[in-house]
């Protein structure tokens, strides 16, 4: 899955999962009412690793001195660092010893400020990484690339922006901005190299990339691809590449992974609410002085008052007049944006213009490519 180049310069692009999905619970549509094809993954599993009484083994592990929850399976360990972020009111000393637990389970990736939402991903993607099985690096996951030739792409996407930020490129040079340019080297300089070897390169790159944009002011322009945004929404859109295909990849491996924390899933929701107007500029429609209500539910949602103009950025919805509101379930419409999910058949609940509606859901998709 490719881009095209956007506000961030870089969202994700389409291509349907080759597994039956798990749909979104969406309100009904007056416009469209047939079922996303979406699939976000399941809920984090329950971790029973931190019973008062310290007996309980954990998924996919046991426990070790003091109590600790010992989880040798590296999805497992991914559920135990989402639920130590997402705790709220943990049993008396339960938090303590996830943490301790977590933090013993994996070396630190950069989790803080503006490559938060991103570096989890990775670690996301990273997690099922580290179980699969030779059949597993040769599976067909999407467009066409097998396992090892996905982490390759998306090794060759992130370079654009390291390379835009002075971080370490991984493979060769980049010879050109264009993505499936660059993926086609990458596959390429990936073929006949042990997976791991790809995978580590992935890696190492992207927290390259975390560790430099650390030190960035969130609001400085890079310009991979030749168009200049922010470099906040340039990790929003890495984030977004990666999430879809890290839910690809669990979707052919049949693996179960933790969602996104909502506090990951709500900037990257209102980047996708940000990027309507561009979406609609480069599918030829004018949105002209009109704007719609955008309402996301679910994790991560909110509400934005989105003008079609790209002069004109959205903004938290403020109560402003609009031409029609759209409401819809947060990840499913950032898998919309990302080229998951048929615009025709999108569930959304819809007021006002009919057919402004249509043309935003129908050209939703279009900063995505092949």
């Amino acid at each position: 899955m490719d881009h095209h180049s956007g506000p961030s310069g870089d969202p994700s692009g389409p291509s349907t999962s080759p597994t039956s999905p798990t749909s979104p619970t969406s309100p009904s549509t007056s416009s469209t009412s047939a079922t996303s094809s979406t699939r976000h993954g399941p809920p984090v599993p329950a971790f029973h690793g931190v019973a008062a009484d310290g007996h309980e083994p954990a998924p996919g592990g046991e426990f070790g001195a003091y109590g600790v929850p010992v989880a040798s399976d590296p999805v497992t360990r991914l559920s135990l660092d989402a639920l130590v972020e997402a705790a709220a009111d943990a049993p008396g000393g339960a938090l303590s010893r996830l943490m301790t637990a977590a933090r013993s389970a994996r070396r630190p990736a950069a989790t803080t400020g503006v490559a938060a939402p991103y570096a989890a991903r990775v670690a996301a993607m990273d997690a099922l990484l580290a179980s699969a099985t030779p059949a597993d690096w040769s599976a067909r996951i999407v467009e066409g690339w097998t396992l090892q030739q996905l982490i390759a792409h998306l090794a060759a996407t992130d370079s654009l922006v390291a390379d835009a930020i002075g971080a370490p490129v991984a493979g060769p040079a980049v010879a050109s901005p264009e993505v499936l340019a660059r993926t086609a080297d990458m596959i390429a300089f990936a073929a006949g190299q042990d997976p791991e070897r790809t995978r580590a390169d992935w890696r190492l790159q992207a927290e390259a990339i975390c560790a430099h944009a650390a030190s960035m002011d969130p609001a400085t322009v890079i310009a991979p691809g030749g168009i200049g945004f922010p470099v906040s929404d340039h990790l929003l859109a890495r984030m977004l590449e990666t999430w879809i295909h890290t839910d690809d990849t669990a979707a052919v491996l049949g693996r179960p992974l933790p969602l996104p924390l909502d506090g990951h899933i709500h900037p990257t929701a209102d980047f996708c609410a940000r990027l309507v107007p561009w979406t609609m500029l480069l599918s030829g429609m004018q949105g002209g002085d009109r704007a719609i209500r955008l309402t996301l539910t679910g994790p991560g949602g909110g509400a934005w008052h989105v003008p079609l103009d790209v002069a004109r950025p959205a903004v938290p919805d403020d109560g402003s007049p609009v031409q029609a509101a759209i409401t819809c379930e947060a990840m499913a419409f950032c898998f919309l944006l990302g080229g998951r999910g048929a615009p025709a058949e999108f569930p959304a609940q819809v007021e006002g213009d009919a057919g402004l509606v249509r043309d935003v859901l129908h050209a939703a998709p279009a900063l995505s490519g092949p």
